[in-house]
């Protein structure tokens, strides 16, 4: 391995972001052959590079999952009140982390990857990706509830607008929706502004990737021309050929 920037070969073993590294070092979380890393700091193959107190390799390849993540299911890692979390449902040779969330009542697709640079593109709002939705609500949908969450719908309880977006429907009580931002909760205050309550929810598409035919607790590995998509259009340069390609161990919920 040719020398490497601290702050990359941390987001590029999976720890975070570049920018999440720096802080890291800053605060002297880091430590390279025992010593305080600092700033603009270079690593190559030989060093010993450790974040609170936990040794860090660099990862061998860029992995991507695509996850069909149950109802139920907490998207947290640490949260010791949770009854299912997302570290139950994944078992994983390497360690991947989620873009983006899904509340506990809801279901469906679900990002992890890696690259702790890939999950900040992939999240960062000013990036508007689009993120599509299955919703159904508790009576009969109506062409005016339509065009008011299309047209966007001022949320007093976080006093913001919501941005317009593309709304069809899909039956009596059901749509789809299609999301540029990803605010807390945001369909179900959506819905509940204009007097529907969310009876069921589904993510089923993240910029170009699919749900497909995946089952609750299931997931895919995504193709490397795949992968190499979300890097192009998180505005991302895709450095996977620098590094070792191994494929891993395949694991029991794997579809």
């Amino acid at each position: 391995m040719e020398r490497m920037r601290l702050n990359k070969f941390l987001a590029h073993s999976g720890v975070c972001s570049r920018r999440d590294a720096d802080v890291l070092i800053g605060r002297g979380e880091v430590l390279v052959n025992g010593f305080s890393a600092q700033p603009g700091q270079t690593v190559s193959e030989g060093d010993t590079v450790t974040v609170a107190g936990r040794p860090v390799t660099l990862r061998q390849r860029t992995v991507v999952l695509a996850f069909y993540k149950p109802a139920g299911v907490t998207c947290t890692e640490r949260d010791p009140y949770a009854e299912k979390k997302i570290t139950d449902m994944i078992q994983y040779p390497v360690r991947v982390t989620y873009a983006g969330r899904l509340d506990r009542d809801s279901e469906g697709l679900l990002l992890l990857t890696n690259d702790g640079d890939l999950i900040q593109g992939m999240m960062r709002g000013a990036n508007g990706h689009e993120k599509e939705y299955l919703v159904k609500v508790d009576k009969e949908i109506t062409d005016d509830f339509l065009l008011k969450l299309s047209e966007g719908i001022y949320l007093k309880e976080l006093n913001v607008t919501t941005k317009k977006c593309a709304v069809e429907k899909a039956g009596k009580t059901a749509f789809r929706i299609v999301l540029t931002q990803g605010l807390n909760r945001q369909i179900r205050r959506m819905c509940a502004a204009c007097g529907y309550q969310v009876r069921f929810l589904k993510r089923i598409r993240v910029m170009d990737v699919s749900l497909g035919d995946l089952k609750p607790g299931e997931y895919r590995e995504l193709s490397q021309t795949q992968i190499a998509g979300l890097y192009r259009d998180c505005g991302l340069l895709y450095e996977d050929a620098a590094w070792e390609d191994r494929t891993p161990e395949k694991t029991g919920n794997q579809k």
